[in-house]
């Protein structure tokens, strides 16, 4: 029990102390008191654990998939598809091959021709048997192309992408990386292109 919520239940005692003791029992002046002492931590308590609730888990669409040829030979983009209308936020899911030992990384490349890594909270796409995905959010205007982009990297080119998200993140600013500054560890594996069906610009 968090401790927000035992000082909104002392509060509430408080309260109800002031309420149901008779004045014979309790001087008037404790009761007043008493009375709000509770009242101030029942606001405190309430107000405190409501504005430090969990955000809500992120909702996201997921597009088309495209038919996967087994084996898989190579890491691929198998949803959203080719040329798909979508929404602010979308699953971006992909295939890669037996034995493979590189992160994945998804870039967005819109209009400004700069690339913006996307990342879950582990940064990297998640791997797991033979399949990953992550979300992808984009922030342009109702019909604006983008490039989504699958990227094969080895471990520096994949602490690369991390540490730049986390600075844009820190500093509040999401510049883009321009193609020369995307490390030589990371290569481009494939790439389709996506437009959004609504407006998103200003969502994040």
């Amino acid at each position: 029990m968090s401790t927000e919520i035992l000082i909104t239940i002392l509060g509430a005692v408080l309260i109800l102390l002031a309420i149901v003791v008779s004045n014979n029992l309790m001087n008037i002046k404790i009761k007043a008191t008493l009375g709000v002492m509770g009242l101030l931590m029942f606001l405190y308590g309430a107000h405190t654990e409501f504005i430090t609730m969990p955000p809500q888990i992120e909702q996201v669409e997921t597009g088309n998939k495209l038919k996967v040829e087994f084996p898989v030979k190579k890491v691929q983009i198998i949803s959203p598809l080719e040329g798909e209308a979508i929404s602010c936020r979308v699953l971006a899911m992909g295939v890669y091959p037996d034995k493979h030992d590189k992160d994945i990384w998804i870039l967005l490349k819109p209009s400004d021709n700069r690339y913006y890594p996307q990342s879950d909270h582990t940064n990297t796409t998640f791997k797991r048997n033979g399949e990953w995905q992550v979300i992808t959010r984009y922030g342009g205007d109702k019909g604006e192309a983008y490039d989504m982009i699958a990227y094969e990297a080895d471990a520096a080119a994949s602490q690369f992408f991390s540490d730049t998200i986390q600075k844009w993140k820190d500093a509040e600013s999401y510049p883009g990386l321009k193609l020369e500054e995307i490390p030589k560890g990371a290569t481009e594996v494939d790439r389709i292109e996506v437009k959004l069906k609504v407006n998103c610009r200003g969502v994040f």
